[in-house]
């Protein structure tokens, strides 16, 4: 049975890193626009350097030349992939459709969470200095207060991480992705996750999607 192309939404805070990392043990490829951008900045492509001078100049890179990346690093006939970070916009997701999905069999999943639970999550979230390990106060503290399990590195609580400005982060979030899924549901493709519960719970949902 082929598996479906995996497109992943979900809010900042929604637990999308953990569940692709998941998803990618069922042999899917992570494809993050965000990787795929600064690997290509390195590489010093043509394409690369191009991306580098928007950024440089303060602007952001055109929907176009995101595809164009895209197009470059996958191969939809020779495997399965997770597209995290893309689309950002319905100009976007109708783009990715024509340009890449085209008829190929896929899937939008949006990791649902309520408001009130992705903001408690980003306001007690605190990341290691040295490993980038990902903590919270409520679910999953470090055994010692303000020190990393993995490496023992302190642990940091980032400046923006407040209420006020993760309150604004989420209507900014709002108007985005409304547009998005309604256009993924008028074609039938999306689907909902319970991702207020415990990850494992989450992706045994996600899984029971892809191999329906």
């Amino acid at each position: 049975m082929t598996k479906p192309q995996i497109i992943l939404l979900g809010a900042p805070g929604s637990g999308k890193g953990t569940q692709a990392a998941k998803i990618v043990e069922l042999g899917y490829n992570h494809v993050s626009t965000g990787d795929l951008l600064r690997a290509e900045i390195k590489k010093a492509s043509a394409l690369g350097k191009k991306i580098q001078d928007l950024i440089g100049n303060g602007q952001l890179v055109d929907d176009q030349t995101v595809l164009d990346l895209l197009q470059a690093n996958i191969n939809l006939a020779k495997g399965e992939y997770i597209f995290d970070g893309f689309p950002r916009t319905e100009v976007q997701a109708t783009m990715l459709d024509k340009q890449i999905i085209k008829k190929a069999k896929a899937v939008a999943i949006y990791l649902d969470v309520s408001l009130d639970e992705l903001v408690s999550r980003i306001v007690n979230r605190r990341t290691c200095g040295g490993c980038n390990e990902i903590y919270n106060l409520i679910n999953k503290p470090p055994k010692k207060e303000g020190v990393c399990d993995l490496c023992g590195k302190g642990l940091v609580h980032r400046k923006d991480d407040n209420k006020e400005t993760v309150q604004n982060r989420m209507d900014v979030f709002k108007e985005q992705i409304d547009p998005i899924l309604a256009y993924y549901e008028a074609k039938g493709m999306l689907k909902k996750v319970d991702a207020s519960i415990n990850p494992g719970t989450t992706f045994k949902q996600i899984r029971k999607i892809v191999e329906s």
